[in-house]
């Protein structure tokens, strides 16, 4: 039978207002649980698992989201999450958005220990340093998920990976990769370079030229970016950590590149060196 009503119908629930405190940083880290929205985010943590736990531990849905998201509550119940129908200003009182989807997963922080990603011995890594925007971070570890990295680093500097902007803008790929917190960025240069991987800073004033780095086929082992802070970039110290720092070629008449996109270009960059004929994986790796 389909559900007819909620069983939610009130702000103040205490169900409601726990959930609803999860939108401020010190709760979600003394409870170590996060807020996900819409289908796209909670089908995805519905299909995590952290351990041997499953990520997602409740759901709220409004009726409407419940008949045509069927499949995300069937998943949600699979995974062992506690399913609540809950009115629509339930659902709104809960929300970060302005326009909630209907739908509101509580998560289990999902982080992964720096030591792990180094252990897994990856080939290509994103560093977020300074990163401070959520909605730039949340978009670069979509691109890091969709050029095929195999591990993001937020630096002790950046944003909160669990901010609901940053978890939003990821569009679920915050389930997709290990990703390390907290690290500060001289610890994870350290710990990437002694695990073999070449450490490339992104900053539009840098020495050597994508186009470059491509050419001479410098980019094909090992590869971790270090992106800075939307307005001021990477700082003289942090650049001079890396390897090479790099900067990508503008072509036409724009000032510059954003962040979201210059970490676009340079991943896919990585991801397609490394997949030809010499680098660190075969055409058709994974």
């Amino acid at each position: 039978m389909p559900p007819t009503a909620p069983e939610l119908i009130s702000p103040r629930s205490s169900r409601v207002l726990a959930a609803r405190r999860l939108a401020r940083r010190n709760f979600r880290g003394k409870e170590r649980l996060f807020l996900a929205e819409g289908p796209q985010a909670v089908r995805e943590a519905a299909a995590h698992r952290n351990g041997g736990s499953g990520t997602l531990t409740d759901l709220f849905a409004t009726v409407e989201a419940a008949e045509r998201y069927a499949d995300i509550i069937g998943a949600a119940r699979t995974a062992g999450a506690r399913v609540h129908l809950a009115a629509d200003d339930v659902i709104a009182d809960i929300s970060t958005t302005v326009t909630p989807q209907g739908l509101v997963g509580i998560c289990r922080f999902l982080d992964t220990p720096f030591e792990d990603v180094l252990r897994a011995r990856p080939k290509l890594v994103a560093v977020l340093a300074h990163v401070r925007d959520p909605g730039n971070a949340g978009t670069v570890l979509r691109c890091a998920d969709a050029a095929g990295a195999e591990a993001v680093v937020l630096t002790d500097a950046s944003v909160d990976l669990y901010n609901p902007k940053t978890v939003r803008a990821s569009v679920g790929s915050l389930f997709h990769l290990p990703v390390a917190v907290g690290v500060p960025v001289e610890q994870a240069v350290a710990g990437l370079k002694d695990a073999g991987v070449r450490i490339l800073a992104a900053d539009g004033a840098g020495t050597d030229d994508l186009d470059d780095e491509l050419d001479r086929g410098t980019m094909r082992g090992p590869t971790a970016w270090v992106f800075g802070n939307e307005a001021w970039g990477l700082p003289q110290e942090t650049r001079a950590l890396a390897d090479a720092v790099v900067r990508v070629p503008i072509h036409g008449k724009a000032e510059s590149l954003n962040l979201a996109t210059a970490a676009a270009v340079c991943l896919y960059a990585s991801a397609r060196a490394q997949r030809a004929s010499g680098g660190c994986r075969t055409v058709t790796e994974s």
